[in-house]
């Protein structure tokens, strides 16, 4: 099963793929969608949309995870991930994706095996995790990460309904 990680940002939003073949994680692919300071946030929210799409569209995935809503201190800050959350929910639903949400804890309980490790921590867990030898934007490795945990949680939704 392929899965879309998406690591949803204002400035820059982690998309990464990851597949599953007999229980072992195979990276497809991954990046960035990032504009700089002066464009527009509207602009950016319509162009982060549009390029999910086309990453959906040229890859095929069967399921979108993504970061779910967390609690920040800059509430300004909040509500513009919350704007591009839904840009991300709305491209998977239009490409008739299933969506799955997991927390930050849950991410890096997932990946990490400790809940509040560090962006680094997740970053070289995921280049293990994946075997890879090139380096990962932290963005990426979120996205990344959150498509992982994707896979981890159904495994132990499988093993529990057993």
């Amino acid at each position: 099963m392929l899965v879309v990680g998406v690591d949803p940002g204002s400035l820059a939003t982690g998309y990464g793929l990851v597949k599953k073949e007999d229980n072992r994680l195979i990276y497809v692919g991954g990046g960035k969608i990032s504009f700089p300071h002066s464009c527009p946030f509207n602009e950016r929210v319509h162009r982060i949309y549009g390029s999910l799409v086309e990453i959906i569209q040229a890859h095929h995935p069967e399921e979108m995870s993504i970061e779910d809503v967390f609690f920040a201190k800059n509430v300004r800050s909040a509500l513009k991930i919350g704007h591009v959350r839904g840009a991300a929910l709305v491209a998977a639903i239009q490409c008739g994706l299933k969506v799955y949400e997991y927390t930050p804890l849950q991410i890096k309980q997932s990946v990490v095996g400790y809940g509040r490790a560090s962006k680094e921590q997740v970053r070289a867990m995921v280049k293990l995790l994946l075997k890879l030898d090139t380096q990962l934007s932290l963005d990426t490795a979120d996205a990344l990460a959150i498509a992982i945990c994707h896979h981890n949680w159904v495994r132990l939704e499988d093993t529990l309904n057993v």
